[in-house]
């Protein structure tokens, strides 16, 4: 009897477990279960490029389905392109450039993070020339620490693609993880009301007292081992632990506000009330928040949410047209999060104090890119979002 509990547990956790992904390709046993550094590719939608693929399959009377793949050993190095728009970080090189003027005089008061050993037995001149020097410049410094953030590549895939060894590549991302979460997460990018009238989108004429659309989002991150943390940061929602934080933006697109990380049970309205932006509100300015924030009475000013149906009737014609109109401008918060969940380092689970140091600096450099409203103003793209930068690091020359 007790075997037979056994088994059906097994298969129970049979059915709950992710189907792993196996090539198509006949006489290639390669499965996903059991190779980690393989990549499973689907068959492209175009036709012809399709018909070719199936030519190259070799498989007679074969109809690729949705779940069909063919894994990475099969591809040469020059068939994998990667896509640009999610793997950029800056709308274009010259935005990068710009970048790297602005935070490169801070360069030189990095702390690297050191091997304990050699940090134990170096001496004070030697500790201040291996601060200074490295085998990579600073700008490759950065760009690996961008790939790394983009692409979510092992360390150990970095380390061979700059010709470095995988321990230099992990003090590098810690280095600069750190570096950066000190540098852009003291900036201040909050907006004034003036600026934000003067950069007021046509499609918010309606809602021209708004300074603020805020929303929530979570990330995921590892399971701790105490049970007692586990219940702090497990969310109902994602069914997983995770992190979770609250975003605001302008309405004409800029990134303004970012909150600490919290535990993934906590709710809107708390995450709200402890974020710190109740501090930055008056009672002028108006905020657009989505149905879960019950927020009327800690919020100074106006505050614009879909309506709710009470009493089980129908809701009000204006309500309706009112909820439709706030839900068509509130979602370009949710475009701007979008941004930065497609980095490739959040396809896995993130280790706790790495999330805590890099999701600061992902929703910030989020103002580097394009505008998420291209045709709000003339001004030129990102223009407007550099500033902040500008005079944040003029005190760091």
């Amino acid at each position: 009897m007790s075997g037979l509990r056994v088994k059906e547990r097994r298969l129970v956790f049979q059915r709950v477990t992710k189907t792993s992904q196996h090539c198509c390709v006949p006489l290639c046993a390669n499965s996903s279960k059991y190779n980690s550094t393989i990549s499973f590719h689907s068959f492209p939608v175009d036709g012809s490029v399709r018909a070719e693929w199936m030519v190259r399959v070799r498989r007679e009377d074969f109809t690729p389905s949705k779940t069909s793949r063919v894994c990475s050993r099969h591809f040469q190095k020059g068939d994998f392109v990667n896509n640009p728009r999610k793997l950029r970080k800056f709308h274009s090189y010259d935005h990068l450039m710009a970048f790297w003027r602005l935070i490169e005089p801070a360069t030189s008061r990095m702390i690297r993070v050191t091997s304990v050993a050699r940090e134990a037995s170096a001496s004070v001149a030697e500790k201040t020339t291996a601060n200074r020097s490295t085998k990579l410049l600073p700008i490759d410094e950065l760009f690996l620490f961008l790939n790394y953030l983009s692409t979510g590549c092992t360390q150990r895939e970095l380390g061979r693609r700059f010709n470095i060894h995988r321990t230099t590549a992990s003090r590098i991302i810690t280095t600069w993880a750190n570096f950066l979460y000190c540098v852009l997460g003291a900036i201040c990018i909050w907006m004034t009301p003036e600026a934000i009238t003067a950069n007021l989108p046509p499609e918010f004429k309606d809602y021209a007292d708004t300074q603020v659309i805020v929303d929530c989002t979570e990330l995921r991150c590892q399971t701790p081992s105490s049970l007692v943390l586990q219940s702090e940061v497990y969310s109902h929602y994602k069914s997983h632990c995770t992190f979770k934080a609250m975003i605001g933006m302008a309405p004409h697109g800029p990134l303004t506000f970012v909150s600490a990380l919290y535990g993934g049970s906590i709710s809107d309205r708390e995450l709200f009330r402890l974020s710190g932006i109740i501090p930055l509100l008056s009672p002028d300015m108006a905020v657009m928040v989505d149905k879960g924030f019950r927020v009327e009475n800690l919020v100074p000013g106006k505050l614009h949410r879909p309506a709710f149906r009470s009493n089980n009737n129908q809701m009000a014609a204006q309500d309706v047209l009112e909820t439709q109109s706030i839900a068509r401008l509130r979602v370009h918060v949710e475009r701007l999060i979008r941004r930065v969940k497609e980095n490739k380092l959040f396809d896995s689970l993130a280790h706790v104090v790495m999330l805590l140091r890099t999701y600061i600096n992902l929703f910030v450099l989020v103002n580097m890119k394009e505008d998420i409203l291209r045709n709000v103003c003339n001004q030129t793209v990102c223009g407007p979002h550099l500033l902040p930068y500008y005079s944040f690091f003029l005190l760091w020359k």
